[in-house]
Formats: C-alpha cells, structure tokens, sequence
C-alpha cells in the first residue's frame, strides 16, 4: 500500500510542477525554417502559393494518403479553403484558408485544427531572390497555446521546425528536377 501512495503522490508532484513551469512559458509560439532553391523566384512562388501542391512536399499532408479533401474556391487566391479529415490521430481533421497573397512575395494563410485537438495557427510561405536563379523559400508557423497547454510551447518550436524543414528539402528536390 505504501509503494501505491508513493507512486500516487510522485504522479500529483509532476503535474504540479508541470502546472508551476507552465505560468511561466509564452502561450504564444513561432517557428520559421528556410531552404535555397536553385529556380527563379516567379516560378518558386508560382508553385508554393497552390495549396494543393504540398500534397507532394508537406510532411503533414502525406502521412495520410486516404486522408479525405475538400477544395473551396480558386487555389493560389485569397478565400481558397482546403480542408482535410483523416482517421489517423497525428493528421486529425481541419481546414486551411488563405488569407492574403502578396504576388510574387507571400502567401498567408490560417489553419485551423478540429482533431485532435482544437487550435489556430497562421502560415506563410515568402520568396526572396538570392541570385537570378536561385530563390530562398522561407516557411513559418505561429500560434498560441492556453495555460495550461501551453507547456506544450517549449517543444512545439523543434517539433514542428524538423517536419517543416523536411518538407522544405522535399520541396527543394522537386522544383530542381
């Protein structure tokens, strides 16, 4: 009886020290990678501003590929809305909408996640000319996390920062064949 108190009372000191740590963690995070690839700018833009391109080079948009889609509007234009559902818990349901395009520079858009769990995050996309044929793709993510989520903030940024920097490689990799 007394290992159960033990491992009992081990288990409510975590939480509680997990509680404490998350007052002082941001509710907000950020996350921005970005790659070379060796294309012209216009021909870069004009193929990260479709979203159903990442279909081919986002980490998260092919670990499913039964995941159910929906398309909305025009893609590559503001108010276009892809939305997704998937049985598998790491893809989960949501939509994203793009939210404003800047031709030729950035596309901006929301994501908003209904599975597994409920939240918002703003994504863009920009390019940058390097040299005449090479451009640099910068990719980023922001968000908040309420308290007591938001302990979650401390790894989002390295969880998140692997799998959009894959996605960038992959990305790199086709526009260059």
């Amino acid at each position: 009886m007394k290992i159960v108190k033990k491992i009992l009372l081990g288990i409510v000191i975590l939480i509680v020290l997990l509680l404490v740590v998350a007052l002082f963690v941001s509710k907000e995070y950020s996350v921005e990678r970005e790659v070379i690839i060796n294309k012209p700018k216009q021909e870069v833009f004009d193929y990260v501003k479709i979203l159903k391109n990442q279909d081919q080079y986002n980490v998260w948009v092919m670990k499913d590929p039964n995941v159910k889609r929906d398309y909305k509007g025009t893609d590559g234009t503001v108010g276009f809305i892809t939305t997704w559902d998937s049985k598998k818990s790491d893809v989960g349901k949501g939509e994203q909408e793009i939210k404003k395009v800047n031709e030729g520079e950035r596309v901006e858009s929301e994501v908003r996640f209904e599975k597994p769990m409920k939240g918002v995050a703003n994504v863009f996309m920009s390019t940058d000319s390097v040299a005449a044929n090479q451009t640099k793709v910068k990719w980023g993510m922001a968000g908040k996390n309420p308290y007591p989520m938001n302990i979650m903030n401390l790894f989002i940024p390295s969880m998140l920062g692997k799998d959009i920097q894959q996605s960038l490689g992959t990305l790199k990799s086709i526009l260059e064949k």
